[in-house]
């Protein structure tokens, strides 16, 4: 980061896709009170960041402990413009708007898709990525839509965007599996324990790489899903500034030099509200 910035880790047990424990530390007693406006963040002069560090390449721990990814990038970006220290609070799909909610962070970077039943707990500032939820399954595993899904086992992570992809498209009978996360969630479609796995484009592609020979290939698409940075209500300047941050840095290039970093590809077309 520039002069005037730095960055701080605050860590938490997680699993990574590979299966690996992480040990990290917990919350220290003097973590500062979490920011309700921007004016809380220049005060403190630091910005707690929520941050998934299980879903490469949007967050994930290097080999020095650390935290890297395009959300990294994003937040240590936030953290420069505003200049002020950045703390990486790691979080999980399912207690990341606890941890909002309960102030132990002041956003979200967490590849956090945006859908009209979240944004009825918090509020999410304009797109700044985009993955795709898929259904995968095996190749020799004939699935041409949701109608095949009734007699299937199909596992999803826990209050993710395919979560609720899945709950509302399948037929009823389809017997759908929740897993804490979606390292559990790939381990039981590698160990045969789920038939099919609704998940992003991301943690597909590391599904096949982990086992070439299964064939497991996208079926069809679940959910286009934009990303939004996320807030609590009621955060209203600091949604402002968000926006406005997010809006420069896509026309000045720094978002799409992320986009090329970690995806390999141009930022797409990114919807706007």
């Amino acid at each position: 980061m520039s002069s005037g910035s730095s960055l701080q880790f605050a860590r938490r047990p997680l699993a990574a896709l590979g299966l690996t424990g992480l040990a990290v530390a917990a919350f220290g007693a003097s973590r500062p009170a979490a920011a309700q406006g921007i004016d809380d963040v220049l005060n403190k002069k630091k910005l707690q960041v929520g941050i998934l560090v299980d879903l490469p390449p949007f967050g994930v721990v290097n080999a020095k402990g650390g935290y890297e990814g395009y959300d990294v990038d994003v937040a240590t970006l936030m953290a420069k413009y505003l200049g002020v220290e950045l703390e990486l609070v790691p979080v999980t799909g399912p207690n990341r708007i606890p941890y909002l909610l309960t102030n132990k962070v002041d956003v979200l970077v967490a590849t956090f898709g945006i859908t009209p039943e979240r944004a009825r707990q918090v509020q999410f500032a304009i797109p700044y990525s985009s993955i795709d939820i898929v259904l995968m399954a095996a190749k020799d595993r004939k699935i041409a839509g949701v109608a095949d899904l009734k007699p299937l086992k199909v596992g999803v992570a826990r209050a993710s965007t395919q979560d609720t992809a899945i709950s509302s498209a399948a037929p009823q009978g389809t017997r759908i599996m929740r897993f804490d996360d979606d390292a559990t969630t790939s381990q039981a479609l590698l160990s045969n324990q789920i038939d099919a796995i609704g998940v992003n484009t991301i943690t597909g592609k590391q599904i096949q790489t982990m086992n070439p020979s299964a064939g497991y290939e996208t079926k069809f698409v679940l959910r286009h899903q934009p990303n939004g940075i996320t807030l609590r209500r009621g955060q209203g300047d600091l949604h402002q500034w968000v926006n406005t941050f997010i809006y420069f840095i896509k026309n000045n290039g720094e978002l799409d030099a992320i986009c090329q970093k970690w995806l390999g590809t141009p930022l797409p077309e990114l919807p706007v509200f």
